[in-house]
């Protein structure tokens, strides 16, 4: 006979682990079904190995979405305080970082024993190194239609089926920019920084307000990265400006106007390296004076030009600071892409929410079909958003299959 199971998952990552344990505590029969080797990969790779897994502060502002209500309902029933309370109970270590981080002070392969563990004891079964060949609507099982699947260890139906097959996105890096070659030099600086971006108005309407982030960037030899950098990405459209503001809080040419005053011998580098890493400071003021400096010297001798190229403060007119400035806090650039799936952090995108019920994440047409995580058109911001509704959109649909 052909195994039948009330439920069967597809994809052991956090949605699924987590659909299919509060599906099993209910007293379903539960088969989740993972293609890879190991269940909870993304989990045991994410925070550096420590797992960021929720954020303290996770609210529905903090997803992007077609429909940015769509989320609410699983968010609100299934809570960050419901999953710290989870590994709470586990006995596993957390400490909480910036902005309600949260991250265990061990190894993010806690938190995949724990899901796994109370699968086990929940009496689901897990099925690693399993391809999903076929899906078909199937045979009536119990009172509703169910489903047949073409495993590659053979068939099994089930009358609820859940879809958790996440996103095409590994966590590694970010985005690259056009300005590469002046960037490469600059590899491991990072630097607290405001990333925006910079909305165009559409015809006879005002310009929405920029979507704004102040977290790390990092220079990377392709390009840009960082929190600041990953985070804008989301909101980032091809072809868009995004603004950089290296020293956020600082006015930079009235800073440097006092400076000049205080300590006129002091050079332009080193009074940046007061809000900027040393080099970054040194590469910016070459970047701008440099070529300020050789059009006020056209036709002077080369070791003029030469003494020109590394002013004192006193040397240097109020349109050379502001100048400066402008590189510092007014950085407008085009990215030229993004390092693509390979390097992605998140899937923008996914499943219509139109087409499922928020309550259940149920489709609307299909009766018993579901789709969770992040195979669903809900993006949270990084930094435990995108774990914390992995977990409410799993834990809702458990209740209903």
């Amino acid at each position: 006979m052909t195994p039948t199971y009330d439920a069967v998952v597809i994809g052991a990552g956090a949605a699924g682990l987590m659909c299919a344990i509060a599906a099993a505590r209910r007293g379903r029969s539960v088969l989740l079904v993972e293609h890879g080797r190991t269940p909870g990969e993304k989990i045991r790779i994410s925070g550096g190995g420590r797992c960021n897994f929720t954020n303290l502060n996770a609210t529905p502002a903090n997803f992007l979405s077609a429909n940015p209500r769509f989320c609410v309902s699983a968010l609100s029933r299934y809570t960050p305080r419901d999953f710290v309370a989870m590994v709470d109970r586990a006995g596993i270590a957390w400490h909480e970082k910036a902005a309600g981080q949260l991250f265990c002070d061990g190894s993010a392969k806690q938190i995949v024993d724990l899901l796994t563990g109370e699968l086990a004891a929940a009496g689901g079964e897990l099925s690693l190194s399993t391809r999903v060949e076929a899906v078909e609507r199937g045979p009536d099982v119990g009172e509703a239609p169910g489903f047949w699947l073409q495993l590659s260890h053979g068939p099994v139906e089930c009358r609820s089926l859940v879809v958790a097959t996440g996103g095409l996105s590994i966590p590694k890096m970010g985005a690259t920019e056009p300005t590469l070659e002046r960037l490469r030099p600059l590899a491991g600086i990072a630097v607290e920084a405001r990333v925006a971006t910079v909305p165009a108005a559409a015809a006879g309407r005002k310009a929405p307000k920029p979507t704004a982030f102040a977290e790390p960037i990092l220079f990377t030899h392709r390009g840009l990265s960082g929190p600041a950098i990953l985070q804008i990405s989301s909101f980032w459209s091809h072809g868009e400006e995004i603004a950089v503001t290296l020293a956020p809080g600082t006015d930079v040419f009235e800073a440097l106007r006092a400076q000049r005053t205080a300590n006129p011998r002091q050079s332009p580098h080193t009074a940046l390296a007061q809000w900027l890493p040393k080099r970054l400071a040194e590469a910016i003021t070459e970047n701008v004076l440099d070529p300020l400096m050789l059009r006020s010297t056209e036709g002077a001798s080369r070791s003029t030009q030469r003494e020109a190229r590394a002013p004192n403060l006193a040397d240097l007119p109020d349109r050379s600071l502001r100048a400066l400035d402008a590189a510092v806090n007014g950085w407008r650039i085009v990215p030229a892409g993004t390092e693509g799936w390979r390097t992605a952090e998140v899937t923008r995108g996914g499943v219509d929410t139109a087409a499922l019920d928020s309550r259940t994440l149920a489709a609307r047409t299909v009766p018993g079909l579901h789709f969770i995580g992040e195979v669903v058109d809900v993006t949270g911001w990084l930094g435990g958003y995108n774990f914390q509704w992995a977990w409410a959109s799993g834990w809702a649909a458990g209740q209903a299959v």
